[in-house]
């Protein structure tokens, strides 16, 4: 594993971390949840992230992944890895579990550092911009959850360029830099390129992209259509049925093309590919299976593309 320096902080991260957006709710198997955290932890995967409505059920995530750091990472350990959690989207009913108030990020990292039984997570982040919360208030919220001791870093996620460059300037006067950005990013969502990584790289802020296999589209899954065992047949997933298009397909096959002749599965290739920008720091992978795991991790022992290999993506993908 490499590890790459998060913007200008002081801070490695591995170029792969690992989500437990899916695979470690209560609908999911804990056995297979523990397995997966503990070959990633051995493979030298430190950075486990994680979210306050992970699950399902929400929190779920949490609950799970607190038992397994019991079971598995006591003592010295948790001093060799990086736990973060956010807050932003619903989490509970009423005025104050949703969106940006200092009220619901204070409350819910309170809730989210008991579920784990943590003194502090290594960041916290906003999870998105609430348009309706002044962004001072949502940012000296992550200040004081750093200066209280119960988070070591500040970050945001799902924030544009617009309001990530104005985010960083009052975490800057604040005296708490922000980190890292925690962006939707892969070959098939282009949008981090519009601005937002020019703007990373300006403020020094740290680039990890979440869902970099677009839900699984990016594998080898969908070059025959639609799976049972997929997530767009998962009631509990994120991918629909109607995002895998023919159109979709066809890309899909085209891509897998390059990656056989690059000796990789068409997975590792999209990894491959995030990683080539030196402004990601890292890929953030979800995994169901040890297997799928190590599949993915392998992606780092190919990481170089000839200009015919980028121009050929780019014809694919326009």
């Amino acid at each position: 594993m490499k590890y790459n320096r998060c913007g200008k902080s002081g801070l490695l991260l591995p170029q792969i971390s690992l989500g437990l957006w899916h695979n470690f709710g209560s609908v999911d198997s804990f056995e297979n949840a523990e397995s997966i955290a503990k070959a990633a932890f051995d493979k030298g995967i430190t950075h486990f992230d994680l979210a306050n409505n992970y699950g399902p059920i929400p929190g779920s995530a949490e609950t799970n992944f607190g038992t397994i750091l019991k079971n598995n990472f006591q003592g010295n350990l948790r001093d060799e890895i990086v736990i973060t959690t956010k807050a932003g989207y619903t989490m509970w009913d009423g005025p104050y579990g949703d969106w940006g108030s200092r009220k619901y990020l204070l409350s819910s990292l309170d809730q989210s550092l008991k579920r784990m039984s943590l003194e502090y997570v290594d960041i916290f982040y906003s999870h998105r911009f609430d348009p309706e919360t002044p962004l001072e208030e949502t940012m000296m919220a992550l200040d004081y959850a750093v200066r209280s001791g119960k988070a070591l870093y500040a970050g945001i996620s799902n924030y544009n360029p617009e309001q990530t460059r104005e985010a960083t300037e009052i975490l800057k006067r604040l005296g708490t830099p922000c980190l890292i950005h925690q962006v939707k990013y892969s070959m098939f969502v282009r949008t981090p390129e519009e601005g937002l990584l020019d703007v990373l790289e300006e403020k020094g802020v740290g680039c990890i992209a979440f869902s970099p296999l677009a839900q699984g589209l990016l594998t080898d899954k969908y070059l025959k259509g639609i799976p049972e065992n997929s997530r767009a047949h998962n009631p509990n997933g994120h991918l629909k049925e109607d995002e895998v298009s023919e159109e979709r397909i066809q890309k899909i096959i085209q891509l897998n093309d390059i990656a056989k002749e690059r000796n990789q599965s068409l997975a590792q290739m999209a990894l491959a590919w995030l990683l080539k920008d030196n402004r990601v720091t890292s890929v953030l992978i979800g995994a169901s299976s040890v297997g799928q795991l190590n599949n993915n991790i392998d992606s780092l022992q190919n990481l170089q593309f000839s200009t015919d290999e980028l121009n050929a993506i780019e014809n694919i993908l326009r």
